[in-house]
């Protein structure tokens, strides 16, 4: 791991939050690809990241906690009551020694670049005053600009950010009124989604904020867009977010399982 100027090597943590159950498909972490469960394959490239020092799976099933035994890794089993991935990584994070860093993995994200990763941490190895990190990454289709499920974000000219979204941010307004529709503006003019940027799931944080924010309770905002983050922008923190190239594709659906399968599976 590498040392950012005068800062002191930090320990670096990537928490990997796993409930069994799930809404759209059921039992999605222990879903076979390549002959190895969905959240081994996630582990794995938790642990390509050069900057991490340490990955551990939080989750409330003890079907998970020894398959990912069985296979070497490290796990903890953690309270079924909690409410996010963030209190459950919380949970695990108070273990951890003071000044640690945390990162929050997905664990439906098997193809999760490294690299997307290791520029969310190098953030916070940079820069003492950032608490927290996040990742974007450029929209390419026009029905994710439009769709609630993808979550938009903008920002500030420093990379931090202003506000997150399930509806399209920023709004085109001129372009609207030209065309009639926001939808019908992105079909017309192609150059017009190169405004938004896609919010992905990672986040990190340093620990004592972590610990602070789940303790916070949730806001307005928050419960109104059903997003958690909004909490922290809320309570007047920042969050930095840093543009990846490299996207990765959440297991939400079968259809992503099948798609996320042929990938990785080379098919």
């Amino acid at each position: 791991m590498s040392q950012s100027g005068n800062n002191p090597l930090k320990l670096v943590v990537a928490i990997i939050p796993a409930r069994l159950a799930s809404t759209r498909l059921e039992g999605k972490l222990l879903l076979l690809i390549n002959g190895k469960p969905l959240i081994l394959h996630t582990l794995t490239q938790a642990k390509k990241a050069r900057n991490i020092n340490r990955v551990i799976v939080a989750t409330d099933s003890e079907e998970i906690l020894q398959v990912v035994h069985a296979h070497g890794h490290e796990s903890v089993l953690t309270s079924e009551n909690h409410q996010s991935g963030s209190d459950r990584i919380a949970e695990v994070a108070e273990t951890l020694p003071e000044n640690s860093i945390i990162v929050n993995v997905q664990g439906d994200e098997p193809m999760i670049p490294p690299t997307t990763i290791e520029k969310a941490v190098e953030v916070l190895l940079n820069d003492e005053s950032v608490v927290m990190s996040t990742t974007c990454e450029k929209i390419e289709d026009f029905r994710d600009v439009l769709s609630p499920d993808v979550v938009k974000v903008v920002t500030d000219e420093n990379g931090f950010a202003l506000y997150f979204s399930r509806s399209p941010i920023p709004f085109s307004r001129d372009a609207v009124k030209k065309y009639g529709s926001l939808e019908n503006a992105l079909q017309n003019d192609p150059h017009l989604i190169a405004n938004f940027r896609k919010h992905t799931g990672l986040y990190v944080y340093r620990r004592e904020f972590l610990l602070k924010y789940t303790k916070m309770a949730q806001n307005h905002l928050e419960k109104t867009e059903m997003l958690e983050q909004l909490r922290v922008l809320e309570n007047g923190y920042k969050i930095k977010v840093v543009e990846v190239e490299e996207s990765s594709i959440g297991v939400d659906t079968q259809e992503d399982f099948e798609r996320v399968r042929r990938l990785i599976e080379g098919k």
